[in-house]
């Protein structure tokens, strides 16, 4: 089988990383921008939906839309980016995000349930570009350096974190008597802006860069323990951040608090999603992937514990904030064990397929949020929190001690 020769196999490890920290920091950029997009339909796609929905029961369809959208949309992404190069398919992914802020807005300033739903549901495609910049900033990184790429690349999200809930601050009333089309503009803006910075990513397309042959079959792939601890981990944390971080400002609302207050909670909750990254690497590094992992599923259990003591403006806040550290190290840790699963030339089938499942669980677990906050309220959100967490640390604690017991 005939190989290329890659980046990621120069002896030097971490110092010969030159293209692999250029390409993250332009992801981290990216991520700036792009990153945006999901805090602006999750901090007004309820309450916009509370607004055009005759049935109440389905204000957060529009978010749980956009998680439906990225699930679905990373199989496609993935395909375009194999055959035509991550540059280009983050370019045509930015085009969709423009595309999908327009057609929000016109759901919002024609009152059209249908039409704002189709927005954000195409919201959520733009998104599953945006969340495979984590693993494009691997392509051409050593294996000592890619945790610390991927952890470089997330830390775009704490301006994300800003940028999201700013942008609906100061842009909710933009146009005249049409209450919160202005964000989804800005949202189309800011895609927009991501565009013109991944026209500066320098990786080459997988397709050229990878050896020759498809590699094991994907049923063979996704059958590794260590890749079911992964997914596992992964889809946990991100479906009970989705699923708290979907209720948490309908019911905030509920509460009698402002919507400034819940839109300021998304920020900060946002901020601590990302501001970790800046040292989640290196404790990978030092702690191990499964630690760290481990780590963010207990927190992610905390920020239950805090959501059932109280339903003050603080409780929510604090919740939220611990409920994004424990998604950062639990999202970056089963991210970092993914990449122990897959050769090169599999390693486009195997992020999709992560990706799916992960994203799916977000999808559903949206859902239901929804759904449950709206008949059973804000502390069964939180209750139904401990069983998955269980699970996947029962699951990881099963699969590092069979790695420390297996023979030498």
């Amino acid at each position: 089988m005939a190989v290329h020769t890659r980046i990621s196999d120069d002896p030097r490890g971490f110092r010969g990383d030159g293209l692999a920290k250029r390409n993250a920091l332009v992801l981290a950029f990216a991520l700036a921008l792009g990153g945006a997009n999901p805090a602006i339909v999750v901090s007004l796609g309820g309450l916009v939906g509370q607004t055009l929905a005759e049935n109440k029961q389905f204000a957060t369809l529009p978010v749980s839309l956009s998680h439906l959208g990225l699930a679905l949309g990373t199989i496609p992404a993935a395909i375009l980016m194999k055959r035509a190069g991550r540059r280009t398919g983050y370019v045509m992914g930015g085009a969709i995000g423009v595309l999908a802020g327009c057609v929000a807005a016109f759901g919002i300033a024609s009152m059209s349930f249908l039409i704002f739903c189709l927005g954000t549901f195409t919201a959520g495609l733009y998104a599953s570009f945006v969340q495979s910049y984590r693993f494009a900033a691997t392509d051409t990184a050593s294996e000592s350096f890619k945790p610390r790429a991927i952890a470089w690349v997330m830390t775009g999200g704490i301006v994300a974190g800003v940028v999201g809930p700013q942008t609906v601050i100061w842009t909710k009333d933009l146009i005249e008597g049409v209450p919160f089309a202005g964000a989804f503009i800005g949202q189309a803006a800011l895609a927009l802006l991501a565009i013109l910075v991944v026209t500066f990513l320098r990786s080459a397309p997988i397709s050229t860069a990878l050896p020759t042959g498809g590699g094991r079959p994907l049923r063979e792939i996704v059958s590794q323990p260590r890749f079911i601890v992964a997914v596992v981990s992964g889809l946990v944390s991100y479906g009970l951040m989705s699923f708290m971080m979907t209720a948490a400002p309908l019911a905030m609302i509920g509460c009698g608090l402002p919507v400034g207050s819940a839109a300021l909670g998304i920020q900060w909750h946002i901020l601590a999603m990302f501001t970790p990254s800046f040292f989640t690497g290196r404790l990978i590094a030092r702690f191990g992937k499964e630690a760290v992992t481990a780590a963010g599923l207990v927190l992610i259990a905390l920020s239950a514990v805090i959501g059932l003591s109280g339903l003050s403006v603080w409780h929510f806040w604090v919740a939220l904030v611990v409920l994004g550290l424990g998604w950062n190290f639990g999202f970056i840790g089963a991210t970092a064990l993914v990449t122990d699963c897959y050769r090169p030339e599999e390693r486009a089938k195997v992020q999709a397929a992560n990706d799916f499942l992960v994203f799916g669980a977000t999808a559903m677990a949206s859902f239901s949020s929804g759904t449950l906050l709206n008949f059973s309220g804000w502390d069964l959100v939180n209750w139904l929190v401990f069983p998955p967490v269980l699970i996947a640390l029962s699951l990881l604690f099963l699969q590092n001690r069979t790695r420390i017991l297996a023979p030498a």
